[in-house]
């Protein structure tokens, strides 16, 4: 009898074992990424595409500012007509430039989403294989998923997703 309850015993332990020996993972793929040789090049070339957009920016206002400052000067001056021609001109220039504003964030937005999806994707893929090839049930990152606690029991794969991937 005293074997039959140690089997029976034995039996329902061991799938707890089991259960025990399933591990639980987490990384910070931000910190995976910002080391990523493609993202410093997709990075610097929307700096450069930001700048270019600054710069286009700076002219629009400056070509505003010149015609308001002008339009100030000569107010008094200028039949009504006239005044109101480029009162209109101005509130053109001005919506324009705001359109002009809008568009460029949204291009902007829209390259680094391209330029990002293909670097996300990679570091998925690794974050997969390293779970893969270690037994890792699950994996949390922790650079977007918010977690309260993490445990000393769950292993930072951080540095193998980093191997993986090639960097340092």
């Amino acid at each position: 009898m005293l074997k039959k309850i140690g089997l029976a015993l034995a039996l329902f332990l061991l799938p707890l074992g089991a259960m025990a020996q399933q591990y639980f993972a987490h990384t910070n793929s931000q910190d995976i990424i910002s080391e990523m040789r493609e993202y410093k090049t997709a990075m610097a070339t929307l700096e450069s595409m930001q700048k270019k957009y600054q710069d286009e920016l700076n002219r629009v206002k400056d070509d505003f500012n010149a015609k308001y400052q002008s339009y100030l000067a000569d107010v008094e001056s200028l039949p009504r007509n006239i005044a109101e021609r480029r009162q209109k001109e101005l509130q053109d220039l001005a919506t324009r430039q705001e359109q002009f504003q809008q568009e460029a964030l949204q291009s902007l937005q829209l390259a680094r989403q391209e330029a990002m999806t293909p670097i996300r994707q990679k570091v998925s893929e690794a974050i997969r294989a390293v779970a893969e090839a270690d037994g890792y049930i699950y994996v949390f990152d922790l650079s977007t998923t918010p977690i309260a606690y993490v445990s000393s029991q769950s292993v930072d794969i951080t540095d193998k997703v980093k191997a993986q991937l090639g960097i340092r």
